[in-house]
C-alpha cells in the first residue's frame, strides 16, 4: 500500500480531492469572486496540496470552468421542462428562482480574455439559457420569441446583478416588469 499525499494540513488528499477542491471552489468563488481567491486558499480549504490540484485540474482556469459546468444544473430544467405548467407559467417561473449573483456573469466579468474555457463556458451557458426562454416563448404563442427571451434573459441577469450590488432582493421588481414584456408579446387568447 502507497501513502496517500498529504495536504498543507497533514491531511490525506487521496480519494474525494477533486470533489474537495469543487466544493472548496463553491465555497470561495462566490463570496470572494474569482480572481481574489487563489489556489493556495483554495487547497487549504480542500485539504490538498497544489501538487494534487493540479494532478485533477490543468490549472485554476480548468477549477473555475468545472465550477461552473456543476453550479445548479437541475434549477432550470425543473421550470422549462415541468409539464405542470403552461408555457407563460414557465417564463414567469424563471423569476421564482432567487439564485445569488449568477457564476456565469461573475466569472464573464473577472474573466477577461475571450477565450478562456471559463468564459466560453459563460458565452455557452447565456446563449442556451436565451434559448431556452426563447423557446419557451415560441410555445407561449409570442410575436417575437427570440425577442422576448432576450429580453427576459436581460432581465433575470440585471436583477441578479442588481440584487447582489445593493444587497436586496431585485427579483420582485424584475418579475413584474417580466408579466408586462410577456403579456405584450402574446396574443389576447393566451394571456
Amino acid at each position: 500500500m502507497t501513502e496517500l499525499e498529504k495536504g498543507p494540513r497533514g491531511l490525506r488528499s487521496g480519494r474525494g480531492a477533486r470533489e474537495r477542491l469543487l466544493s472548496a471552489s463553491q465555497q470561495l468563488f462566490p463570496d470572494q469572486g474569482i480572481n481574489c481567491t487563489g489556489v493556495d486558499q483554495i487547497c487549504a480549504v480542500a485539504g490538498v496540496s497544489k501538487r494534487t490540484l493540479y494532478q485533477h485540474f490543468a490549472g485554476k482556469d480548468e477549477l473555475v470552468a468545472e465550477y461552473l459546468r456543476r453550479f445548479d444544473p437541475d434549477i432550470m430544467p425543473q421550470v422549462f421542462d415541468s409539464a405542470d405548467l403552461t408555457p407563460r407559467e414557465r417564463l414567469l417561473a424563471v423569476f421564482d428562482i432567487h439564485p445569488p449573483l449568477c457564476p456565469f456573469i461573475g466569472a464573464a466579468v473577472e474573466i477577461q480574455d475571450p477565450g478562456n474555457p471559463a468564459r466560453v463556458l459563460a458565452r455557452d451557458h447565456k446563449k442556451a439559457f436565451a434559448a431556452r426562454l426563447a423557446e419557451a416563448a415560441r410555445e407561449a404563442g409570442a410575436s417575437d420569441p427570440e425577442g422576448l427571451g432576450e429580453q427576459l434573459a436581460l432581465l433575470l441577469d440585471g436583477a441578479s446583478a442588481r440584487g447582489r450590488v445593493l444587497d436586496a432582493d431585485a427579483f420582485a421588481t424584475a418579475a413584474a416588469i417580466a408579466v408586462v414584456l410577456i403579456d405584450n408579446a402574446l396574443p389576447l387568447a393566451v394571456r
